[in-house]
């Protein structure tokens, strides 16, 4: 979720300074080592693309997120149950030893 943020931050700064150039201004996209003439309609429809990419995976990682919460907060209350239950298999898991 973090590379994502940083995603759409950067996309969202390269916007804000293609924004303050006029349109005559050459502008380059950086392709690996190389730099290709692009005019800045171009670029600023590739920012803007993946400013919208990027709120839309941070919100289904969020998602994603907050159901992994829920089903591990369950997991432990079921656990928890289950240890308060049965006091004979508390005993024997807390006698195990991890390798």
């Amino acid at each position: 979720m973090r590379n994502k943020e940083g995603e759409k931050k950067r996309a969202f700064l390269t916007l804000e300074e293609l924004r303050q150039l006029s349109d005559d201004t050459n502008t380059y996209k950086s392709i690996g080592r190389t730099f290709v003439l692009e005019p800045k309609s171009v670029l600023m429809s590739e920012q803007e693309q993946m400013f919208k990419d990027s709120e839309t995976a941070i919100a289904a990682l969020q998602t994603s997120k907050e159901y992994l919460e829920k089903q591990m907060a369950e997991i432990e209350n079921n656990l928890r149950e289950l240890l308060q239950q049965d006091p004979g298999l508390a005993r024997q898991i807390m006698s195990m030893t991890v390798m």
